[in-house]
């Protein structure tokens, strides 16, 4: 197969922990062909979308990680499965990537995960369609609807909906300390929708990332800690990823919404849990495969290509 790869700069991966290397190392390994280009060689011209992709050789050293041909300026319907990698911020640059990628879908070309699906799923609001799953939870730019929602729970986390990495997150205890400045610096007074949560406790144990590829859970999570007084355990922020046995009820979580987004045009999706509560549903680029291969041995990226694989054939 032709896999082509829309991603960041290759120059800033690393190779160690990056899961879209841990993707093309394994397409490679099968002997298909991979390919590497960014959003900004994408184009549309006279109805036909194309980009200047460059097909790439990867030489199996840490340092020079791989080699490039000539880009060339492809059909995106050329290839057998673009894989969709670009991180996050999610702006509207990166929306007009998912109308190029959706209009390339239309010319034949096969996008996983899917541009509208992306497009379609924020990561923080993507929870309200599984509030069953969910602790308590207020999205709203009101801040009467905030300051009550505080008054109600004592101690809650805010964050912004566009935010990664864990930037932007807040704790609120029952003190209220500094409630009024946080809540008007992330709405930015009332202008933006912002999200709070009832506090997790179980946090201390980790925020823990199930990958849930073709519909179906990878067996180990990566539960994210976070260190000393932080709250957040994202890898960003400093969270030391431990690997482990996804719970019956992390299982519960992932087998109910697993097969929904796989019809949906999702095929890997990162959730994020905390204690027995859904928190996230992370669509754009989700990550821990070489975290969780490293320290369990369960090979995810040979999951996802033999997911890939399965999609393709099955066209």
């Amino acid at each position: 197969m032709k896999i082509a790869f829309l991603a960041d700069p290759l120059t800033g991966f690393k190779i160690y922990k990056d899961s879209t290397f841990a993707m093309m190392r394994e397409a490679a390994r099968r002997g298909h062909e991979v390919y590497a280009f960014q959003q900004r060689d994408m184009a549309l011209e006279e109805g036909i979308v194309t980009a200047e992709v460059a097909r790439i050789h990867l030489t199996g050293d840490p340092d020079v990680w791989y080699t490039a041909d000539p880009a060339e300026e492809m059909r995106l319907s050329t290839f057998d499965a673009i894989i969709e990698r670009k991180d996050p911020p999610f702006d509207m640059e990166y929306v007009y990537g998912t109308y190029l990628l959706e209009l390339a879908e239309k010319q034949g070309a096969r996008v996983f995960n899917s541009p509208a699906a992306i497009r379609d799923h924020n990561e923080k609001l993507a929870i309200g369609q599984f509030a069953e799953f969910t602790s308590p939870t207020l999205v709203s730019s009101s801040e009467k609807r905030l300051r009550a929602f505080h008054a109600r729970h004592g101690d809650v986390i805010f964050k912004p909906l566009d935010g990664m990495g864990g930037t932007g997150i807040f704790r609120v205890k029952a003190d209220a300390m500094n409630l009024g400045a946080i809540i008007e610096t992330l709405s930015d007074n009332g202008k933006r929708t912002i999200m709070v949560q009832k506090y997790i406790p179980e946090i201390v144990k980790g925020d823990k990332r199930i990958l849930v590829i073709g519909g179906k859970p990878v067996p180990f999570a990566l539960a994210r800690i976070p260190q000393g007084t932080e709250v957040r355990g994202n890898l960003a922020a400093g969270g030391i990823g431990v690997a482990q046995p996804i719970t019956e009820r992390d299982r519960q979580i992932a087998e109910a919404l697993g097969p929904v987004l796989a019809e949906r045009g999702l095929l890997l999706v990162g959730l994020d849990v905390i204690g027995d509560f859904l928190t996230e549903v992370n669509v754009t680029s989700p990550t821990c495969f070489q975290e969780i291969t490293d320290q369990t041995g369960f090979d995810v990226a040979a999951m996802f290509i033999d997911a890939v694989e399965q999609q393709v054939t099955e066209r």
